[in-house]
């Protein structure tokens, strides 16, 4: 019975996110003409009701940790991925406009697509291989003397639960070539959010923001490998149950 309440759960807060998807990405398109932070700000409400609906329908709650950690000034956010939840999250929740580099394909993706072609995000074309990561570098520079921070998943996909993927040194690079500070972003979304599973969980979500870390001296692997250090060290403060196993 459980199972079935929390199977109709999720069918209701997929179906709310439809509606409200092909609700809002016309509104936001209505706002194409203000200056670029209101539009991101009216852009990102969209965020805060799918938030809001997953806690609501869900029960899929959070709280955060080290937000004071963010810098006032260029950064660079590196963060753990292991759901969507965290993308919606982090838009809304972060004191600056964020850049997401991701594949162009989601452009295409009707409404969903159309609205964060708005913003100004770093679509890239994987098959052109280096010249993908020069346009990454000169698009982030824009990004970040405009005052916005980049944000990108160095695992590169979405991660299970109590696993490490491959920690890759496009964002580092991108820190080392910017000379902008790095912020790691620890965080359990897949514990209530599983990937691949259209069942969601009730539960709290704990996002942690570690403090900046400059690439002064280091190099891309360098910068990465405290990153990686980091990240997944404060997993196991965050989901100690989750990694028991590790110290048996």
């Amino acid at each position: 019975m459980l199972s079935f309440t929390r199977f109709v759960r999720s069918l209701i807060f997929l179906l709310v996110m439809a509606i409200v998807t092909i609700v809002w990405a016309p509104i936001s398109m209505l706002f194409a003409f203000l200056p670029y932070n209101q539009r991101y700000y009216i852009t990102a409400r969209w965020n805060v009701t799918i938030i809001w609906a997953a806690k609501v329908i869900c029960g899929i709650r959070y709280q955060t940790k080290g937000f004071e950690n963010f810098p006032d000034g260029p950064a660079i956010l590196l963060s753990k991925h292991q759901s969507a939840w965290e993308t919606i999250f982090l838009l809304m929740a972060t004191p600056r406009p964020l850049v997401f580099v991701f594949k162009k394909e989601i452009t295409y993706i009707p409404f969903f697509g159309w609205a964060i072609s708005m913003l100004r995000m770093i679509p890239i074309d994987r098959s052109k291989g280096k010249d993908a990561f020069a346009h990454v570098v000169t698009q982030g520079r824009k990004r970040l003397a405009d005052g916005q921070w980049i944000i990108m998943f160095p695992e590169g996909t979405r991660i299970a639960v109590g696993k490490k993927g491959q920690y890759k040194g496009g964002g580092a690079r991108l820190a080392v070539e910017t000379n902008t500070p790095v912020v790691p972003i620890a965080l359990n979304s897949g514990e209530c959010w599983p990937k691949n599973s259209f069942t969601k969980l009730p539960g709290t979500v704990t996002v942690s923001v570690g403090k900046p870390i400059a690439p002064d001296g280091m190099n891309a692997v360098e910068l990465m490998q405290e990153v990686e250090k980091w990240i997944e060290a404060e997993m196991r403060v965050i989901s100690p149950q989750v990694y028991q196993s590790e110290s048996k």
